[in-house]
């Protein structure tokens, strides 16, 4: 047990910092951090090394986020407006566009679902995007624009 308290007093504000960005809220942040731990402790079997322990935290806090937003049922999807090329963005201001963007971005697959998230919601810089994936900035700015591609034309098939 000595072993996952190190990695919770290690990690714990990375993950809640990383909620907080997410979610803006910092009751939110506080209790998605709390479930993200509680998930990582009981699944620590399941971590394989492929990635940084930081970034695996946070996939979890990410996926943990996105269940408590749906189940939080905020959104009225009925009068959703059409996407227009470069109104990604500007989709986030408005709610309901909002739940319309994650539920496409819910059907996208890794590492553009993951870029786009950090880059759009977490409002990570390209370059940190890049350290987590210990990758390139460039790889980081073409996986981004590729997932926006992507979105847009899921959006459109809506």
């Amino acid at each position: 047990m000595t072993d996952f308290e190190s990695i919770y007093s290690q990690y714990f504000r990375d993950v809640y910092s990383f909620v907080l960005l997410l979610s803006r809220n910092e009751k939110v942040a506080e209790e998605i951090t709390q479930e993200t731990f509680f998930k990582a402790l009981k699944n620590i079997d399941k971590f394989k090394g492929n990635c940084k322990l930081n970034v695996w935290l946070c996939q979890i806090a990410k996926n943990t986020y996105f269940t408590y937003l749906d189940k939080q049922k905020r959104f009225d999807t009925d009068e959703i407006p059409e996407a227009s090329e470069n109104r990604i963005e500007e989709m986030i201001i408005n709610k309901e566009e909002t739940f319309r963007l994650h539920k496409v971005l819910h059907r996208l697959e890794e590492p553009y679902k993951e870029v786009f998230t950090l880059r759009v919601f977490g409002e990570l810089s390209l370059k940190q995007i890049s350290e987590l994936f210990e990758k390139t900035e460039s790889w980081a700015r073409v996986t981004f624009y590729r997932a926006k591609r992507k979105i847009q034309d899921l959006l459109k098939e809506e």
